[in-house]
């Protein structure tokens, strides 16, 4: 949709931009509460129409980098993508796993050639089509997909259909043309935080706690709350309940108020994170120790004193203790907040989950206070009646955070040799470990929170992207070697997850070739991932060759498919023609380098040349090797790898292929392998269009001689025509327009022959001499498209083709139109309005040679347009005819006075727009004029 809308406001638009996301994630069908998930959903996205015509957009993708998938944002309905078809038909795609999607849509798997699952449901609404829902899931191999998720799907892409018709029926244009919003699914697997507060009056002894404190401390139900210290204390090990005294000593001796941290474990095991402070009353002043009165001593926790070794023994279990007094405490909440980003680890770090250990001994007479007034020490830790010391009377507070497993597997991974890094489906890090911090050359301020690619460009390069997409969507781990920079490398291995994927590192040597499975360290190459891998790069470049007509066409679809697929960054292609090798092709070198190049001969002792004479393929790992086997051959770059291929095509030389690569690197047996059996498809397509742009030379000329150069001019009427060839292909069709002054009126023809190329010309010729020859001859309307319909019949062309043949008299208006099978004309009224006519026709001709032609009379008046057209002119791949019809008629309608030759480039115009043709067009316009006279005509 157009969120950009003027009328729209900022909350409106960021509903809507999220709204389609949201649908993708839990409670995507409404009828089943939310409650009910498809199975083991990963991501999903919406494809909106466009403002392009035929083109839908990627608008919201969540649960996977929308950079990543870039590639997959655009999507033509008339190609062959699940996406398209799901729009195209108005009917869902479900496909259950990586060979249900490669037998129905080997496109689609030959850029994702990963075992997955995914749903596609149209979303429209009352004839409407809006766009597509797109669910990814885990493979379910041998199973359909479950009819639970087809209705969970089918629900919510029909209440996006509702909302989005709803947007439409409010003036909302529903149409996407921004890059896709990208969202973050909710977690399923994380753990609650949980927060407790304590208040600690340590004057008194006197602690207040909420439920949550008590709850991940794990104090029994039945306990009721720690009123006191010596209560709070039992919940806890006893080395914790020194430590917790240090702490708290350290807080009420101070002069300024700052805060301590002290890692406590619940009754379970788990690591607890309580931070302390002292309460600061209004004012800001800290209070002063109260006084040495026997008051004001630490409650006593019913513990001896500590011994004066560390060989101490265990006191009693926690679990017998209880509080020693009720004192009517109430239940009461410390205010406060805690933040989740303090740096713990400068503190303590977390203690693992072990049996209680021997408390740690008492400190020395050196660190105790001095004795109190009344001659007594102050206590060192719990069970001490001693008075409180200098610190007492001062009020703490505190906050209790469960922060679950992460702190301590955060300290766990420093500890490792190898670096880690977590990052969420999104592609964003959440975590950096200090090693990973070492081996990615970034600190942790400079990761965490941006996404990978952005803050390591390098993880960029196509093929590293795609170990990232593997891992994305196949939810299995995947290895494989990264280049830093010149002079590191490092070992990457990826473990997906529903959260996210851990990626770890280790330092790695450079290798002396492409690098092994990606699927299993040390399988090698040979391993039955790779060997999958390796098979769907030559299908992936086969199906793309298939739609590639031209020798320009063919060496895009290799510049696009194979560099790519192999890491390489130079691409040039030479074919053969009467014993030299021309330059057809090149991407990546230096300007004009290649051009010293450009008609070798056969007998030149060049690389290039000696892979096409011998059949072999010539690799070398190095430029130094290149310079060493061909002495003095000029060379682009002293760094990099060159792999030279022979194109050839059932035995007959076409040519030869250049790969360059901008490091040195070497080429595996499997590559070869593959890179030699990929320039052979690359020399069939190339031979076969060749050919092809041999026959379409021939077909143009033809037709170029057949079509009228000029159109004549006439007393009374402007004529003007126009023809444009298909982009889609590029091959020359059948359409034609004639304009015949026959001496008893003005014949207007347009017609279009059934297929493409030379035999399509060549029928389109035919049949426009037959017209014009029975026209000049003085038959009527209906003689003339029988006649031409029989000729057609006994040419046996085994084709057949369209036809509309009107006659006009200039002087009274009157028309006589006759019709065979082809599209209703247009008429235009001097005042704007346009009409489609309503012409009784016969059937194609080349059909039935019984066949008959109604003739149809009707009446033009001055300032009357009439307008013939071609299909290619109103018909889009995916889309009614009928619409095309009606947006012509529109544009037609709003052109205001002008010459004809200006209405006819104007129609053109706004009828193609910016979109591929996929058919040839042909546009005859005919205006009638009130004043007589010659009147100029044109033909285009």
């Amino acid at each position: 949709m157009r969120l950009g809308h003027a009328r729209e406001t900022t909350q409106q638009r960021h509903r809507e931009r999220r709204g389609p996301a949201r649908r993708t994630g839990p409670g995507a069908g409404r009828g089943d509460g939310g409650r009910r998930r498809i199975h083991r959903r990963f991501a999903g996205g919406v494809y909106l129409r466009s403002g392009t015509p035929g083109l839908l957009r990627l608008a919201a993708l969540a649960g996977l980098p929308a950079l990543l998938f870039h590639p997959w944002w655009r999507m033509h309905i008339n190609r062959p993508f699940p996406v398209a078809d799901a729009h195209r038909s108005g009917k869902p795609v479900h496909l259950a796993d990586a060979e249900d999607a490669m037998r129905r849509y080997p496109q689609l798997m030959a850029g994702l050639p990963f075992p997955f699952g995914s749903l596609y449901e149209p979303v429209a609404h009352g004839g409407d089509g809006f766009g597509v829902l797109v669910v990814l899931r885990a493979a379910t191999p041998g199973r359909p997909v479950d009819p639970g998720d087809r209705r969970r799907m089918h629900r919510a892409a029909r209440h996006l259909g509702t909302r989005f018709a709803g947007l439409a029926a409010g003036g909302t244009p529903v149409a996407w043309d921004d890059p896709p919003v990208n969202v973050q699914l909710p977690t399923r697997t994380a753990p609650p935080v949980r927060t407790g507060h304590l208040d600690w009056d340590t004057a008194t002894g006197a602690v207040t706690t909420d439920e949550e404190f008590r709850t991940i401390l794990g104090a029994a139900p039945d306990t009721g709350p720690p009123a006191t210290i010596d209560a709070f204390t039992a919940l806890l090990a006893p080395e914790d309940a020194y430590g917790l005294w240090t702490v708290a000593r350290r807080l009420t001796d101070a002069d300024h108020p700052h805060t301590r941290r002290i890692w406590l474990r619940a009754r379970d095991g788990r690591p607890c994170l309580l931070e302390l402070s002292p309460h600061q009353p209004p004012g800001g002043r800290v209070p002063r120790p109260l006084s040495d009165d026997p008051a004001h001593r630490p409650p006593d926790t019913g513990r001896p004193p500590p011994p004066a070794t560390p060989r101490a023994p265990v006191p009693a279990d926690r679990s017998a203790a209880g509080p020693r007094e009720s004192a009517g405490a109430g239940n009461r909440v410390a205010g406060g907040t805690v933040s989740g980003g303090a740096d713990d680890r400068a503190v303590q770090e977390p203690p693992t989950a072990a049996p209680s250990t021997p408390a740690p001994a008492d400190r020395s007479a050196e660190e105790r206070p001095p004795p109190a007034a009344g001659g007594s020490r102050a206590p060192a830790g719990p069970g001490s009646h001693a008075p409180a010391g200098p610190g007492a009377g001062r009020r703490l507070r505190g906050v209790l955070v469960d922060p679950g497993a992460g702190a301590v597997g955060g300290a766990a991974a420093d500890r490792l040799a190898g670096g880690i890094c977590s990052l969420d489906r999104l592609g964003r890090i959440t975590f950096v470990s200090r090693s990973a911090e070492t081996l990615l050359g970034r600190g942790r301020p400079q990761l965490i929170g941006r996404d990978l690619w952005e803050a390591l460009p390098w993880f960029g390069r196509p093929a590293y992207e795609d170990n990232f997409r593997a891992a994305l969507l196949s939810d299995e781990p995947v290895h494989f070697l990264v280049h830093r920079d010149p002079e590191t490398w490092l070992s990457v291995s990826l473990h997906p997850g529903h959260e996210g994927l851990t990626m770890t590192l280790a330092p790695a040597e450079q290798p002396e070739y492409t690098p092994g499975s990606v699927a299993s360290p040390g399988a090698g190459l040979g391993s039955p991932a790779d060997r999958a891998s390796m098979l769907y790069r030559p299908v992936a470049l086969a199906i793309a060759l298939t739609e590639a007509v031209t020798a320009r066409q063919v060496s895009a679809v290799v510049t696009e498919e194979l560099l790519p697929a192999f890491g390489g960054r130079q691409l040039a292609i030479y074919l053969l023609s009467e014993r030299q090798l021309h330059l057809a092709w090149e991407t990546g070198f230096p300007q004009g380098f290649l051009d010293r190049f450009d008609g070798v001969g056969l007998d030149a002792q060049l690389p290039g040349v000696e892979t096409l004479t011998t059949g072999r393929p010539i690799f070398f790992e190095s430029m130094q090797r290149l310079a060493a086997a061909y002495p003095g051959i000029p060379m682009d770059a002293h760094v990099g790898a060159r792999a030279f291929l022979p194109l050839i095509a059932s035995g007959r030389p076409v040519g030869s292929c250049i790969l360059g690569f901008d490091q040195p690197r070497g080429f595996s047996p499997e590559e070869r392998t593959v890179l030699t059996a990929l320039a052979g498809l690359i020399a069939q397509a190339l031979e076969r269009a060749r050919r092809y742009d041999s026959e379409a030379a021939l077909a143009r000329g033809l037709q170029d001689a057949l079509l009228p150069h000029t159109l004549p001019r006439l007393h009374d009427v402007d004529t003007a025509g126009r023809y444009l060839p298909g982009t889609q292909g590029m091959e020359v069709g059948g359409d034609w327009y004639d304009v015949i002054d026959t001496g008893r009126g003005i014949a207007l023809i347009i017609g279009d022959v059934q297929g493409h190329g030379v035999a399509a010309a060549a029928t389109m010729g035919q049949l426009r001499s037959a017209v014009r020859a029975f026209a000049l001859s003085g038959h009527d309307p209906e003689e003339v498209m029988s006649g031409t319909n029989r000729l057609l019949i006994d040419l046996d062309a085994g084709q057949f083709a369209t036809c509309c043949y009107i006659v006009l008299d200039a002087a009274t208006g009157v028309t006589r139109a006759v019709r065979a099978g082809h599209l209703q004309p247009l008429l235009r009224h001097p005042d704007g309005t346009t009409e489609v006519l309503d012409l009784p026709g016969g059937v194609v001709l080349g059909v039935d040679p019984e066949a008959t032609y109604p003739v149809t009379e009707l009446r033009l008046a001055p300032g009357d347009v009439l307008a013939l057209f071609t299909d290619g002119l109103v018909e889009q791949p995916g889309t009614d005819i009928d619409l095309g019809i009606e947006r012509l008629r529109g544009a037609l309608s709003g052109v205001g006075p002008s010459p004809l030759a200006d209405t006819a480039e104007r129609l053109i115009r706004e009828a193609t727009g910016a979109h591929d043709r996929p058919d040839d067009i042909a546009l005859l316009l005919a205006a009638r004029r009130p004043d007589g006279g010659p009147r100029r005509s044109s033909a285009a």
